[in-house]
């Protein structure tokens, strides 16, 4: 009786233990939110400007205001293009953000929507563009891959024109900033902080690795085309000539390279036309003959000059007239042969 007792006061004490445990509710530990998934943004898309040029596999958003089912974030693909809701195909390589922008805008604000607003946003910059004009073959905007050089990128436009149109001695490469040298090789000059000229034939056919610089993104490299002379009158080959890699050409080596004088050329009136800085011109007469001779000093022509050598037309005139007699005589004495 009395062991029923104490077992019945035991459980009784420990009843509200229990119930206090039971109904006590437990919080749950503080929640640790989430970070929210990164997209990799390279520092220059962080500090981008308007005037950036857009490039294959740059990663844009693009974002219609109030229209959230046509925006999106898109990678330019290879050949420049983009696939947008309603627009379709879409060619976004080789123009600004801004540009991109305003271009959008108005394809949709054609057909679709009433006064769009469009932002374009440059995520992830992979566009390295060098721009390459002049003389070369293939002049156009390339991309520009790790540690490319001079030759490098002259060599993806296609090498330095030898059409028409020639290579000149010097190329000249443009920079968004300033070019910093350790020292100024020969055969490079700075024109300005954001320009140098690199002379061709140094460049090429020296050994100096310093002419043959690195190309940066955004460069542009201009070929220089070869300077122009004339060569007009009583010549062969009356005709506009290249300087190309000479340091100078002479009148007796222009003449030559016209193919020679014709027997009706004046030997003692000839004169260079030279264009000034001004855009007059002014004659120089020489005396042909005396520099056939050696007499003469053999003078030196320079870009534009006009060579102009008289050709005379009644010493033509008497010379057709002397072999129309020639050939006529010829006749009659080979058929006065025949008779006999």
């Amino acid at each position: 009786m009395i062991r029923g007792l104490l077992v019945l006061l035991s459980l009784a004490a420990f009843a509200p233990l229990s119930s206090a445990q039971a109904t006590t509710p437990v919080e749950p530990p503080p929640m640790v939110p989430a970070a929210a998934p990164q997209t990799p943004v390279s520092l220059q898309a962080q500090n981008q400007a308007p005037d950036y040029t857009i490039g294959p596999q740059d990663v844009l958003d693009i974002d219609v205001f109030g229209l959230p089912e046509l925006s999106k974030t898109v990678r330019v693909s290879s050949d420049g293009t983009i696939v947008l809701a309603l627009l379709g195909r879409v060619r976004a390589s080789g123009v600004t953000v801004d540009q991109f922008r305003q271009q959008l805008e108005t394809m949709y604000g054609k057909t679709y929507l009433q006064n769009p607003q469009v932002t374009v946003y440059v995520r992830e910059l992979h566009s390295r563009p060098v721009s390459v004009t002049g003389a070369v073959d293939k002049p156009g905007v390339f991309q520009l891959a790790d540690n490319q050089t001079l030759i490098d990128v002259i060599s993806l436009a296609g090498g330095l024109s030898r059409t028409s149109a020639p290579a000149g001695r010097t190329i000249y490469v443009t920079r968004k900033g300033e070019f910093v040298f350790d020292h100024v090789p020969d055969g490079l000059r700075v024109v300005s902080p954001d320009k140098v000229e690199i002379d061709v034939d140094r460049l090429f056919f020296s050994r100096n690795e310093d002419l043959n610089i690195t190309i940066r993104p955004y460069d542009i490299v201009t070929v220089s085309q070869a300077d122009v002379f004339y060569v007009e009158g009583g010549v062969r080959q009356a005709n506009s000539f290249h300087f190309q890699s000479r340091d100078r050409v002479t009148v007796l080596q222009a003449v030559a390279m016209a193919g020679g004088l014709v027997p009706t050329a004046s030997r003692g009136r000839a004169r260079i036309i030279r264009t000034r800085e001004d855009g007059s011109r002014m004659e120089i007469p020489i005396e042909l003959g005396k520099i056939i001779k050696g007499q003469s000093p053999d003078v030196t022509l320079v870009a534009n000059d006009i060579l102009y050598i008289n050709d005379s037309t009644t010493k033509a005139a008497f010379r057709r007239g002397l072999e129309a007699v020639v050939a006529t005589a010829s006749g009659v004495t080979i058929y006065r042969s025949a008779q006999y």
